[in-house]
C-alpha cells in the first residue's frame, strides 16, 4: 500500500487558463454599447460634407449667373430662388421632361427587379447544364463599355422607327447584368433549398414557388435593388442624349442639356436650378421608402 502511494505520479495542478477571446466576445455580445464624443463628432463632419453640395445647389440657384462665378463664391441664399425656377421650369418643357423620367425610372427599375430575381433565383437554386458557364457570361458583360453597343442600338431603334419614342430608352435596360449577380449571391445564402423542396413536395408549381417563397425571402435586396436602378436611370444621360431630342419626348437629362443656354454665355444659375428640380423628386423617394430600404436590409442582414 506505502509503495503503491509513493509510486503515484504527483497531480499536476492546473493554472487557472486566461478567458478566451470568443468567451469575452460572447460576455459582451449583449451589452449595450454608446457611441462616444468622437463618434458625434465624425457623423457631423459626414453628415456636413454630404449635405453641403445639395446646401450650395440651393444658394447658386438663387443668384444670379454672374453672381455664381464670382469670387468668392456666394454661401447664403439670395432672393432670385422663384425667379429662376420660373425660368427653368419654362425655359423647357420640365413638366413633361418629369414625367418622362419618372415612367421610364420606374419601367426600369421594375423591369430589372423583377427579371434579376428570377435570373438570380435560377442560377442560385435550379440545378441545369451550363449554369457556371452562363453565369460567368453573364458578369463578362459588365466589362463591355456602354459605348460599344450604342451603334447597333441606334441602328436597331431608328429601323423599327422608335428614334425619339420612350421604348427606345426603356427596352435596352429591361435587365441587367449587375442585377442578375446581385440577386444571385443575396439567394444564395438567404434562400434555403431545403424550403424550394418543401414547397414542391406541398405540390407547388414553379409560379407559386417564386411568388410565395422567393419574392418574400428576396424582398430586402429587390428593394436595394429597385432604388439602386431608379437611380440610375433618373440620372441617364447618354443614351437618352442620343435616342431622344429635346424637343421630341425628352426625359430630364436630356431637357437639362439645353438649359440655361444663351447667345454666347450660359447661364450657371439656371443651368444648377434644373438640377436643383431634378434632385429634389429623388430626396422625397427616398425620405418616403429609405425607411423601409433600410430596415429591409437589417431583416436581410440578420440568420436566425
Amino acid at each position: 500500500m506505502a509503495r503503491t502511494l509513493d509510486t503515484m505520479p504527483p497531480t499536476k495542478t492546473e493554472a487557472p487558463t486566461a478567458a478566451r477571446p470568443g468567451r469575452r466576445f460572447r460576455q459582451s455580445a449583449g451589452r449595450q454599447h454608446h457611441a462616444g464624443p468622437l463618434t458625434y463628432v465624425l457623423l457631423a463632419v459626414a453628415a456636413f460634407v454630404s449635405l453641403f453640395p445639395l446646401y450650395w445647389n440651393v444658394v447658386a440657384a438663387s443668384h444670379t449667373g454672374e453672381r455664381v462665378v464670382e469670387a468668392p463664391a456666394p454661401l447664403l441664399p439670395g432672393s432670385r430662388l422663384m425667379d429662376n425656377l420660373s425660368f427653368a421650369w419654362n425655359q423647357v418643357d420640365m413638366g413633361e421632361a418629369l414625367i418622362n423620367t419618372t415612367v421610364v425610372a420606374s419601367l426600369v427599375a421594375l423591369s430589372t427587379v423583377m427579371f434579376s430575381t428570377l435570373a438570380g433565383f435560377a442560377f442560385a437554386k435550379l440545378p441545369f447544364r451550363g449554369r457556371g458557364m452562363m453565369l460567368s457570361l453573364v458578369v463578362a458583360t459588365m466589362t463591355i463599355p456602354p459605348q460599344l453597343s450604342v451603334i447597333p442600338l441606334y441602328r436597331i431603334i431608328t429601323d423599327l422607327g422608335w428614334f425619339d419614342q420612350l421604348q427606345s430608352v426603356v427596352l435596352p435596360s429591361l435587365v441587367a447584368a449587375f442585377g442578375v449577380f446581385f440577386m444571385r449571391q443575396f439567394l444564395v445564402e438567404a434562400l434555403p433549398m431545403e424550403l424550394v423542396e418543401a414547397a414542391r413536395m406541398d405540390g407547388a408549381h414553379s409560379l407559386r414557388i417564386i411568388w410565395h417563397v422567393v419574392f418574400p425571402v428576396a424582398r430586402p435586396a429587390m428593394a436595394v435593388l429597385g432604388m439602386l436602378v431608379f437611380v440610375q436611370a433618373w440620372n441617364d444621360f447618354f443614351w437618352p442624349f442620343i435616342a431622344l431630342t429635346p424637343d421630341g419626348s425628352p426625359t430630364l437629362q436630356v431637357a437639362l442639356a439645353g438649359l440655361g443656354a444663351g447667345n454666347h454665355s450660359v447661364d450657371h444659375a439656371i443651368v444648377l436650378t434644373g438640377a436643383l428640380i431634378s434632385t429634389v423628386p429623388l430626396l422625397l423617394v427616398f425620405a418616403f421608402l429609405g425607411k423601409h430600404i433600410v430596415g429591409g436590409i437589417t431583416a436581410g442582414a440578420v440568420k436566425s
